[in-house]
């Protein structure tokens, strides 16, 4: 135990001193760090701050603050080194790294309605493109006016695409990233498009057409259940609180009768 504590006690002196360059050092075991990554982190990022997100560099940012809470915490305890102490530190680095997952997680049910439905407004815009060109160039036409939090993942679509992948591939890699309702569904009806002349383009894109347009009920069904709801928890608390204070009057007056 001495042993690791005085190596983590070097390593701390050696990046406080940049002789090691913490940057350097996170890139060089990226593979290890990888392992600790969530599967639906780059989406979750893409949901909260869009287009314009980095979510490399801002898991970087969550390795860096929990090595440097654990560098921290093993200092505080280096007048009393035991393993009970160790793994305080390693508990606390580990809560420290899932803050900002957890908080992209929280913010993403408390978006999740608005989230899910960008994906069938997406699609119904881009049938319209699919009429006049074919699904790759329909959809590298489309990129600049889609939601923030698809383009980047569009953007990969049709690199793959465009280097010569006419597999189903790119569009389940684009579902998986973008594990929105019925994305799945969708890119393989989008998928098939592609495929076969043209009189089976129009009876898969009337198929496409018709399964969009039950998504975009489905959305505008559930907004307006949602909106219901609000409107009769507003009403109940009004009901409440007027109950609670013509309660409050009756019960001054009565006071004010007996004094």
């Amino acid at each position: 135990m001495e042993i690791v504590f005085v190596a983590v006690i070097i390593l701390f002196i050696l990046v406080y001193n940049k002789t090691i360059d913490k940057n350097q050092f996170i890139n060089d075991n990226k593979k290890y760090f990888e392992i600790l990554r969530e599967s639906d982190y780059d989406f979750l990022v893409y949901a909260k701050y869009g287009d314009s997100a980095t979510p490399n560099v801002l898991f970087q940012k969550r390795v860096i603050w929990a090595i440097g809470v654990f560098f921290v915490f093993m200092f505080i305890f280096i007048d009393n080194v035991t393993a009970l102490n160790v793994i305080l530190a390693i508990l606390v680095a580990a809560l420290v790294f899932k803050m900002p997952y957890m908080q992209l997680k929280k913010y993403y049910k408390a978006h999740l309605h608005q989230i899910d439905i960008m994906l069938p407004y997406y699609l119904k815009s881009l049938e319209i493109l699919i009429q006049h060109y074919t699904v790759p160039v329909a959809i590298g036409k489309s990129i600049n006016d889609a939601p923030d939090i698809f383009k980047p993942g569009l953007r990969e679509l049709i690199e793959k695409i465009n280097s010569g992948d006419s597999s189903i591939n790119p569009y389940m890699d684009f579902a998986n990233t973008y594990p929105v309702r019925d994305s799945m569904r969708m890119m393989r009806l989008l998928y098939r498009l592609g495929l076969g002349g043209q009189e089976k383009k129009q009876e898969r894109l009337l198929m496409f057409s018709r399964t969009v347009s039950n998504l975009q009920q489905k959305a505008r069904e559930t907004k307006y259940k949602e909106r219901l709801d609000h409107m009769g928890n507003q009403t109940m608390i009004m009901l409440v609180v007027t109950g609670v204070s013509v309660m409050i009057v009756i019960l001054a007056s009565m006071l004010t009768m007996i004094a």
